[in-house]
């Protein structure tokens, strides 16, 4: 079935399938929460029956054509033991057994959706709609969750319902049902009505819900702190995108409010109120005082289990445009996870380890097809071992040609060689892991400095290698300053004595990370940007030590920096403007010349 712009057409087919998918995934995590549930809301819903439809009719009975006591106060007891049983098993199937495994159903399935983010091309990112698609996916996971419960307690719950009271009514007045029906019939109509557009308006919300909480991420945000407080204009720049975004959410809903309010009329008081508290009582009462066919009891006890048939019948009304509702949002989670990365490996080969030969024969590349190019035409070679230094304007393709060296992305056209290979024939994650990176928005996460160095869990790992990385970097000192050493927590995210370094400490951890890894290839983004000069000259000479025998590409804007490379490539408007060692293109008097004579003229001397 086809789909309208808001995805809200369905297939009953399709909502099945999708409530049976997160069904079979919250089964797979606990299959004790899923059974006791269901039989807790079995048994929940046969004691309502006896006890407040047969039984209560049993007494209004007795009370009416003055039955024995003793044979009412026998079935009283029976059914009050009845119950206290069923009590207890809810005690142990619900407060205990569901409680103690929901958190295991969340687990799994989040825990699903996050290792489904490390397989995403890089490349979804830079889709809007794509990415809107993934944090509604990633949001709605818990909601879900729950509604599934909902869904299948009530689903249970409706289906007992139903075949009790319903086999009740036919017993005692099977014309009743007819109202019963009517009343299912509208409800059905206007509750799916009722639903889609919920979801309609979901989907349009998302987008403005996503800048609100934009701005409140940056009000919050430590990363934000002082740009806000040194620049007064921010707040207002935010305010305003804050107070547009709720204009639109207000909008939508303004759009949707007249046919939501009518479909809620319809839905609460038409299918249900007028028929149950007006037709059917003037019904029981033609029957009771007219006719005659009915005892005041039978009345009193019919009138009191309708509203049950009806419940018990909205397994159909409620319950199924309920399921529709979910299944839409499922939807979204399952086409997430059944994305298949576009980069993929063709061979599935492991790379060889020790320092990398790479070469580029004709690479373009362009994030945005209809705006041209970014990288053209470009070959390079680069030996085993060698010392290369990316340069040139902001724009000119650097950080984007790491990118594909590291297949982040593929390229458009040419092709990448890692030792004379085309790295579409590596494991895609084994050759990733064969190079060590540090970009210039690296991160730190809150863990401790081992796990840092590590980016990964640092039980039972050796300090050694950890220590030797750190004081390669130079931070090692500033840590063995700290009170709990490697095993300072960073940032204040969780722990009150947490430690937040500063940008240089921040920018030495991430260093360190590559230093750690046993890469053939090291690729550098502004690795020195945070440092002052002379940390700057100490990082370096060390980087140089520490990567003798490894393959380095490292990008810099601090020519002092570049001086140190074996070879520099100028990059321009994504094609290689001038390449040669840093004498070399001083000598050609060129645009590398020219870089340097405007940022370091004062020191070609030193």
């Amino acid at each position: 079935m086809k789909k309208d712009k808001n995805g809200t057409k369905q297939s009953a087919a399709m909502v099945w399938r999708n409530n049976w998918f997160l069904l079979k995934l919250m089964f797979s995590a606990s299959p004790a929460f899923i059974i006791f549930m269901v039989m807790d809301a079995i048994r929940n819903q046969v004691s309502i029956f006896f006890e407040h439809t047969y039984g209560i009719g049993y007494v209004l009975e007795a009370a009416e054509f003055h039955y024995p006591f003793r044979q009412v106060a026998q079935f009283i007891l029976i059914l009050a033991a009845c119950i206290t049983l069923g009590m207890v098993f809810t005690v142990v199937a619900g407060d205990y057994i569901q409680e103690k495994e929901r958190p295991k159903v969340r687990e799994k399935i989040k825990m699903l959706l996050y290792e489904k983010t490390k397989e995403l091309d890089l490349a979804c990112y830079d889709n809007p709609e794509y990415y809107n698609e993934m944090v509604l996916a990633i949001s709605e996971v818990d909601k879900q969750i729950d509604r599934c419960e909902l869904f299948l307690r009530n689903t249970a719950s409706g289906i007992t319902v139903f075949i009790s009271t319903g086999i009740y009514f036919l017993i005692r007045d099977s014309f009743s049902i007819v109202f019963a029906a009517v009343s299912f019939i509208m409800a059905f109509a206007f509750n799916q009505l009722y639903n889609k557009s919920s979801f309609q308006i979901r989907m349009e919300r998302n987008p403005h819900e996503r800048k609100r909480e934009y701005v409140k991420r940056v009000f919050y945000l430590n990363d934000y702190a002082k740009e806000i407080r040194l620049n007064p204009e921010i707040p207002g720049i935010l305010s305003r995108t804050f107070e547009q975004a709720n204009n639109e959410v207000y909008n939508v809903e303004k759009r949707y409010a007249g046919r939501r309010h009518f479909l809620g009329v319809m839905r609460r008081y038409v299918s249900n109120a007028f028929f149950s508290d007006v037709l059917y009582i003037s019904y029981l009462v033609f029957q009771a005082a007219v006719r005659g066919t009915l005892s005041f009891s039978g009345v009193a006890i019919l009138y009191n289990s309708f509203g049950r048939l009806k419940r018990g019948m909205s397994i159909f009304t409620d319950v199924y445009p309920f399921a529709c509702e979910s299944s839409l949002y499922v939807q979204k989670i399952r086409d997430f996870l059944a994305y298949e990365p576009k980069i993929q490996s063709e061979e599935g080969l492991e790379p060889a380890k020790g320092a990398k030969e790479m070469e580029l024969d004709g690479v373009s590349f362009a994030y945005d097809k209809e705006s041209g190019g970014l990288l053209k035409d470009l070959s390079l070679h680069i030996a085993p071992g060698e010392k290369i230094a990316l340069v040139g304007y902001n724009g000119a393709g650097k950080t984007t040609l790491v990118k594909l060296l590291m297949r982040l992305y593929d390229v458009d056209e040419g092709k990448i060689l890692a030792d004379g290979r085309d790295i579409r024939s590596y494991d895609v994650q084994k050759y990733r892991d064969s190079i060590g990176t540090v970009f210039q928005d690296f991160q730190i996460f809150a863990g401790s400095v081992k796990e840092n160095v590590l980016l990964d869990v640092a039980d039972g790992c050796g300090e050694k290698e950890i220590r030797e990385a750190l004081a390669d970097s130079g931070l090692m000192e500033r840590v063995d300053g700290m009170e709990k050493g490697l095993d300072t927590p960073l940032t204040t995210e969780f722990m009150e004595d947490g430690m937040n370094l500063s940008g240089g400490e921040s920018q030495k951890l991430a260093i360190a990370r590559v230093f750690y890894r046993e890469a053939g290839l090291m690729i550098l983004d502004e690795p020195s940007s945070a440092l002052d000069p002379i940390a700057e000259y100490q990082l370096n000479h060390a980087m140089l030590l520490a990567t003798k025998d490894k393959t380095v590409i490292f990008i810099s804007h601090r020519l002092s920096t570049t001086r140190l490379a074996d070879r520099i490539i100028m990059l321009e408007q994504g094609r290689i403007a001038e390449q040669g060692s840093h004498e070399q293109l001083l000598e050609r008097n060129g645009k590398y010349a020219q870089m340097w004579r405007v940022q370091a003229g004062a020191y070609i001397e030193v």
